[in-house]
């Protein structure tokens, strides 16, 4: 599902979020039949490591505004979640390495 929605910042986005259920299908789409769970994984994996980059883009930027504005328990605070998010985009890399063996 898309949409739009704000971060409270000056930018809104779109993007797709899963869900952690399964919906049956029993149709083909357009004369296609449905994609596997390989196809999915590449397609999702990929989507994964550029929306958690996003994210990982704007803690470090905040964590720079937070440092400026001497705010610096906050900053090294978002600079840890930088760094986190760095470490998740490659499991993240890893696991569709993984997937293409």
């Amino acid at each position: 599902m898309s949409h739009n929605h704000e971060h409270g910042h000056n930018h809104t986005h779109s993007h797709d979020h899963s869900h952690d259920h399964d919906h049956a299908h029993t149709h083909a789409h357009d004369g296609k039949p449905d994609m596997s769970t390989k196809e999915k994984l590449d397609v999702l994996l990929a989507h994964w490591v550029d929306h958690n980059d996003s994210h990982k883009d704007n803690f470090y930027s905040w964590a720079k505004k937070a440092e400026q504005a001497g705010l610096d328990t906050v900053a090294a605070r978002l600079k840890q979640a930088g760094d986190l998010s760095e470490k998740v985009t490659q499991q993240l890399k890893q696991a569709g390495e993984n997937l293409h063996g």
